[in-house]
């Protein structure tokens, strides 16, 4: 067998690109940006491309290939990239079919079947089902953002594969092309159907006939060795070539790891759901207990029967995924077992599994969920498995490597003891979840890949593993595959004659040996090209924020991203992040490319320049500095953070953008246009406001907000205070945006907070948060104003006032910004655990107030910085108090996001994230419905873009107050209409 990739190390990236472009291929890429965003996936390997191809057409697959088989470079095949096992990385060329070539084809709801293009995501097919009361069986918890392409080449099978079969047993035709041109359509075939394809003398029969004279010489050895548990995925699907299972040359193809052909389309089968479901949550002493029990459940036949242990669960910190686990019956280990059935059967199914639960020995309790939103709380604890479990709960990196393993379900409660003492004798630790009901666990490990001895002990590791699977008559890879990370090892699992076929079989496809080398047979070693390796050293990069919980390690930091690619979600799903990539759909405007970017940044190979990197600097241009990333990603990637810093040091020393001066510095600018606002906004609604706007760096379509008549704190330090502050006093921070711009979110902050019976206070002078010196990278002056204002709270805070901020963006500064920027200050880190919303004061620190009664309807639009550090729980709590049906905006960021939207060159990308949900819904809603947006960034979107106007939560409760006539409390402000022009 010729190995191609061995033939291309003359060529440089350059002259591949050249070619492929001039081959008429698509979209071709052979930057060193988009190399470096493709040079890994979600596994713990790392290689270099020479060149990315976006594939738009079928010709434009078959045209890449043919230049990379003249050119002796070999291929490697990507979806999502989402892929743990290496198999989606290689030193050749990647088509990327998930940027345009990811079209449903066809959807037969009468036949049940979809034909479907290789990148098009999971998500987006079981939608269109939907609409037919179907579903695809496989279900990976990458759903969201998996293409279809990519479970193909994996064998991908999901919670449901219990009841619904892997991807392979969905599959009903593939088409392919070999790496050679030959395009061939696959499925199950007849003796009959076989004899007249091989007949016919072409490619297409050479194959066919090579194929079928490989499974007959070996039937023995198929039908003993091969798909002997449904679990097995590990090596090719030899199994499939049998007659009993009509020589199914598509579904033996799936599992294949883009080693054998590309797919141009695949034809899938779509099932019909149980009309409910059920959710039972059992409690175990321990993830072994848990294991003991699968077999006398599985009797039961659930859908789903999923396992996680605590030390899984104990990672969490996000507030509403750590109230969901809080929720879960006493135990050290659960089983969530999920049933399908009638209304009338489901509650008998439930409690008859429950109690053969109970009857296993170490089971703790139980739980039947009937909450459908609380069963979809506690499954995303599950499918951000992979995520979560990268962080041990004492902050070691955990990898994957031995992630997949799967042993017959009878097995699984001996292999996992023994696997637990082999971890324990190499003195490495994992959080073990999976899907327990078909023997598959998944594990990261803490294992060391920075130094010689740490992947030495790798090395062993596996091995020692892949014995221990072999002797429970397991399998190396249950869905992920085998990849770079097992494939070396799958001649302890099979003998001989089995990797001898499976060499035949690759090279019946492949003879070049030009797509995905290395994988399967021929196989890398497992510890080579690894992405932390004792043999690069990081370029020395000092950084101004501490980076505390990586150890003040930057490149640690940015290797946070293990790949997951949650950010690549199309669909918001509760979740913020990625605004960006949600309009783009660009790899390069992800959290992960941005992170990938970063760390490559850090290594100082393809990405040389440091700090003035123009690659790092393009990527992060459509960051919105939302934090989504902070709480979304299941690792904390905060690429808001990263930005920061970059931003400071890339410019240290240079001109910046004009927006960095012009809106970086509203806070002091503000305060001279305070003395003349009339003035002010004479000038930018006058003929000269486009020429201030590009002086200022500011989109030609954007109004530019105008200045109140008067500030806040000119009203407030000239009124008599009212009420009788039985509560005591309370610092209201008058941030920079509404002292100035919209003053009447401030003034019914107060009304409000004096109903409430608190005596309210403001700042001493006219003090800031630095938030807008922090997003544009200016983190020098940041953190002078840190300093400032820090002092200027100290008395406050240290007298154990707390501080209320109504501005979402400004609050999560005072929380989390300062006491990074001012690293070790005791008082800044004292005014962070000081600072609540507003929301949160009256919830928890007036629980006995009565707030207003409005029987009215509302969507709420939740800023982004406060979905990040605080939530819309005390939000929620306090409008269903007021008796408001409040809808909760599935929106994500707004898609202004402070200065971003403002910029010149971001306008159609900040509109375009606005209108995947939220200015859509703001237009739809009834005129009665009140439109409720604390951030002053979502209101001005909302009122430049719409016809409606937002409401702070303290206009919408103040309005609602008592006159101050009978009981000494101030008069309500007026609630601002839709017909008004929102200064904000």
């Amino acid at each position: 067998m010729t190995t191609t990739a061995q033939g291309h190390g003359s060529l440089g990236a350059a002259a591949v690109a050249q070619a492929l472009r001039q081959g008429d291929c698509g979209t071709v890429a052979g930057d060193r940006g988009t190399r470096a965003q493709y040079s890994a996936d979600a596994s713990n390997y790392r290689r270099i491309p020479l060149a990315v191809v976006f594939p738009r057409e079928r010709r434009h697959v078959l045209d890449a290939l043919g230049v990379c088989r003249r050119l002796g470079v070999p291929v490697t095949c990507r979806g999502a990239g989402t892929s743990t096992s290496g198999q989606a990385v290689g030193p050749g060329v990647v088509l990327d079919f998930s940027r345009s070539f990811n079209r449903l084809l066809a959807l037969d709801p009468h036949a049940r079947t979809a034909t479907v293009q290789p990148g098009l995501v999971l998500d987006e097919l079981q939608a269109a089902a939907a609409r037919h009361g179907l579903l695809f069986g496989a279900d990976p918890s990458t759903h969201s953002r998996c293409t279809l392409g990519g479970m193909i080449g994996n064998n991908a099978c999901g919670s449901h594969s219990l009841a619904w079969g892997r991807t392979a047993d969905n599959i009903v035709e593939l088409e392919v092309v070999t790496y050679r041109g030959t395009v061939v359509r696959l499925g199950e075939m007849t003796q009959e159907e076989i004899d007249e394809a091989i007949a016919a003398g072409d490619d297409r029969a050479e194959l066919i006939a090579a194929l079928h004279r490989l499974a007959q010489r070996n039937l023995a050895v198929l039908r003993t060795e091969l798909g002997q548990f449904p679990r097995q995925v590990s090596g090719y699907a030899l199994e499939q070539l049998l007659p009993e299972r009509r020589f199914h040359l598509a579904r033996a193809l799936v599992g294949s790891e883009g080693t054998l052909a590309v797919v141009l389309s695949a034809t899938v089968r779509l099932l019909a759901p149980p009309p409910e479901r059920a959710l039972v949550v059992l409690g175990f002493s321990d993830a072994c207990a848990a294991a003991d029990a699968v077999p006398a459940l599985l009797g039961h036949r659930p859908l789903a029967l999923e396992g996680l242990d605590h030390a899984l669960t104990d990672i969490v910190t996000r507030p509403e995924t750590r109230a969901a686990i809080d929720t879960l019956p006493a135990a050290r280990a659960w089983l969530f077992a999920e049933l399908g059935g009638t209304a009338d059967t489901l509650p008998g199914q439930a409690e008859a599994l429950a109690e053969a639960a109970r009857q296993a020995p170490g089971c703790t309790g139980s739980e039947v969920i009937t909450d459908p939103a609380r069963a979809r709380r506690l499954w995303r604890i599950r499918e951000d498995g992979a995520g979560l479990a990268t962080r041990s709960p004492d902050g070691h990196e955990a990898w994957p490597g031995w992630e997949d393993a799967a042993v017959p379900p009878d097995q699984l409660g001996s292999y996992l003891r023994e696997f637990t003492a082999l971890m324990d004798r190499h003195q490495l630790q994992g959080a073990v979840y999976g899907h327990f009901g078909e023997g598959c666990l998944h594990v990261r490990i803490t294992f060391d890949f920075s130094t010689e001895e740490g992947t030495a002990v790798f090395r062993t590791f596996v091995t020692d593993a892949a014995r221990l699977i072999a002797a429970h008559g397991g399998s190396l890879s249950g869905e992920h595959g085998d990849g770079q990370a097992r494939s070396a090892l799958l001649p302890l699992m099979y003998g001989p004659e089995i990797i001898a076929l499976f060499e035949e079989f690759k090279n019946v496809w492949d003879p070049d040996n030009g797509l995905n080398p290395g994988m399967i047979v021929q196989p890398l070693p497992v510890d080579a090209h690894l992405r932390v390796s004792p043999h690069r050293t990081p370029l020395p990069l000092a950084t101004v924020l501490p980076f505390s919980a990586d150890d003040g390690d930057f490149a640690k930091a940015t290797r946070r991203c293990v790949g997951v690619g949650k950010c690549r979600s199309a669909s918001g799903g509760g979740d913020v992040m990625c605004p960006s990539y949600r309009v783009t759909r660009d790899e390069k405007d992800s959290t992960r490319g941005r992170a990938r970017l970063l760390y490559e940044m850090t290594q100082g190979e393809v990405i040389t320049d440091g700090w003035r990197s123009t690659e790092v600097r393009d990527a992060l241009d459509l960051c919105l500095s939302c934090k989504g990333c902070s709480a979304d990603c299941p690792v904390g990637v905060d690429v808001a953070t990263y930005k920061s810093e970059f931003l400071h040091h890339h410019y240290q020393g240079r001109l910046r953008p004009a927006s960095h001066y012009s809106m970086g510095w509203l806070p002091l600018l503000a305060r001279p246009a305070a003395r003349v606002p009339r003035l002010v906004n004479a000038l930018t609604s006058s003929r000269l406001a486009p020429a201030l706007k590009r002086l200022g760096g500011i989109a030609a379509q954007r109004e530019v907000p105008r200045f109140a008549d008067q500030t806040f704190l000119s009203w407030f330090r000239r009124r008599t205070p009212q009420g009788d502050g039985r509560r005591g006093p309370v610092m209201l921070w008058a941030d920079s945006f509404n002292n100035h711009f919209s003053p009447e979110v401030l003034t019914a902050g107060v009304a409000v907070l004096e109903h409430a019976g608190f005596r309210v206070q403001v700042p001493d002078g006219t003090q800031c948060c630095g938030l807008t010196w922090i997003t544009t990278g200016q983190l020098g002056v940041a953190r002078r104003i840190a300093r400032r204002t820090t002092a200027a709270l100290r008395p406050a805070v240290r007298a154990g006032i707390p501080v209320v901020g109504l501005e979402p963006s400004c609050t999560a500064a005072l929380r989390s910004d300062l006491p990074e920027l001012l690293d070790g200050d005791e008082d800044a880190r004292a005014l962070g655990r000081s600072t609540r919303t507003l929301a949160e004061l009256l919830v928890h620190q007036a629980p006995d107030w009565q707030p207003p009664q409005i029987e009215a309807r509302s969507i709420s639009q939740t800023h982004c910085h406060q979905h990040a550090t605080a939530g819309f729980g005390a939000d929620s709590t306090l409008l269903a108090r007021m008796g408001i049906d409040n809808t909760t905006l599935d929106s994500g960021c707004c898609g202004l996001a402070g200065n971003f939207g403002f910029e010149r060159g971001h306008y159609e990308v900040s509109v375009a994230a606005g209108e995947q949900v939220l200015l859509p819904a703001v237009r739809a809603a009834a005129d009665d419905t009140r439109i409720l947006a604390d951030g002053f960034s979502c209101r001005t979107q909302i009122a430049q873009q719409t016809p409606r106007h937002g409401t702070h939560l303290a206009q919408l409760i103040a309005h609602a107050l008592p006159p101050s006539g009978a009981s000494g409390r101030p008069a309500s402000p007026a609630l601002p209409t839709d017909k008004e022009h929102a200064r904000d």
